[in-house]
């Protein structure tokens, strides 16, 4: 934890059970899958079983087990089917299960940091592109109009703050709100888009990504009339550090590709308030490591599958045995519990979004960059 970010919590201590009425915190989250979030709520248990992470999960649960729900913290979540809101708990992750993106922990943060009232707006849809869909205004042309799922993102976020009561029914309109900040998770459909992106394998090959992502920022504020809204950019990071990339196959791009993400934060025009947050960091490589190896027993049972000299009991003890030979009991469980989605959608690993939601609000309390 950072010194700022601790003295952050402190003042919050010293304001708890304060008469002091402040505007309502207003924070907007947008962008893809994601920020959607693919992490079941299953995976839960995965947090608890790594020493670092397992005060986390204690603050994402009741004594219980089951799933906490904040008292100041609503949530007004715009997805494909429609509009989710309520308090701020679980299931405000993409809407096929029971699940979790950012917004989860990214509220507790905020929550245990502020202790005031606080707004989610989140607007996320999976398979989205900027360079598209979510084009800035100040990027569009006829040839390449502002993007339908940036019109539907500064729509609903006006929406609720025309009536925030329907969202958060004690909101005192005598004190108002203040818009504290915006988090943009997005990036996959950019990244793997070799049409619009005809050099991604090159340096600079990105440089477009970069110059539309600060004017999405440029005109988000204009749009919400916000100035020094505060900014926080998260990098793409599914697959961990290119560095330790086994084949170089991607390294490249993917880097280049997290580098455009990044360059707004260091504009002059953007220093102090655009910030960035390396997801990267909070990979798991001991889980891609044991879904990796569950790849080689696939295999081994397509293989297997096709030797005619083997019945269908002597192929599947033979797959039991590859198998006992590549993990452990322990191994095993935790691949079964940790895992519940693919790789480009962080595995859907509870243990992995919930670290990226509070980097996430430690970066907006924070005055610093990673």
């Amino acid at each position: 934890m950072n010194k700022r970010y601790a003295s952050v919590i402190a003042v919050g201590v010293l304001l708890c059970g304060s008469a002091m009425a402040r505007p309502l915190k207003v924070y907007i989250l947008a962008g893809q899958s994601n920020m959607e979030g693919h992490a079941q709520v299953r995976t839960f248990d995965h947090i608890g079983m790594d020493p670092e992470t397992a005060p986390l999960l204690k603050k994402m649960r009741n004594a219980d087990g089951t799933a906490r729900v904040c008292e100041k913290v609503w949530i007004s979540y715009l997805h494909n089917g429609g509009v989710k809101e309520g308090k701020l708990t679980t299931g405000f992750g993409a809407q096929n299960g029971e699940k979790i993106g950012p917004e989860f922990t990214f509220g507790i943060t905020l929550e245990e940091a502020l202790d005031e009232p606080i707004l989610i707006i989140k607007t996320a849809w999976g398979g989205k592109s900027l360079i598209k869909d979510f084009r800035p205004p100040s990027a569009a042309s006829e040839e390449r109009p502002t993007g339908e799922y940036y019109k539907l993102m500064v729509d609903h976020v006006n929406k609720v703050l025309k009536d925030i009561k329907t969202v958060y029914p004690d909101y005192d309109e005598k004190y108002g709100h203040e818009l504290a900040g915006f988090v943009w998770f997005q990036g996959w459909n950019d990244m793997v888009n070799g049409g619009a992106y005809p050099n991604r394998f090159k340096p600079g090959g990105y440089d477009e990504y970069s110059e539309l992502l600060a004017q999405f920022i440029r005109d988000v504020r204009k749009d919400f009339e916000a100035p020094e809204m505060r900014f926080v950019i998260g990098v793409m990071g599914a697959g961990g550090p290119t560095k330790l990339y086994k084949s170089p196959r991607y390294q490249g791009v993917h880097q280049y590709f997290r580098d455009a993400m990044a360059a707004p934060a260091s504009l002059p025009e953007f220093k102090g308030n655009v910030v960035t947050v390396l997801t990267e960091k909070y990979w798991d490589l001991q889980l891609a490591e044991l879904d990796e190896r569950m790849g080689k027993v696939k295999g081994k049972g397509k293989e297997l599958s096709k030797d005619a000299g083997l019945s269908k009991e002597q192929q599947k003890e033979a797959l039991e045995k590859f198998k006992s030979d590549l993990f452990t009991a322990e191994e095993l469980k935790i691949l079964e519990v940790g895992k519940s989605n693919a790789g480009f959608h962080y595995m859907g690993s509870s243990k992995i979004f919930a670290q990226i939601g509070r980097a996430f609000a430690e970066a907006m309390l924070d005055n610093g960059s990673e």
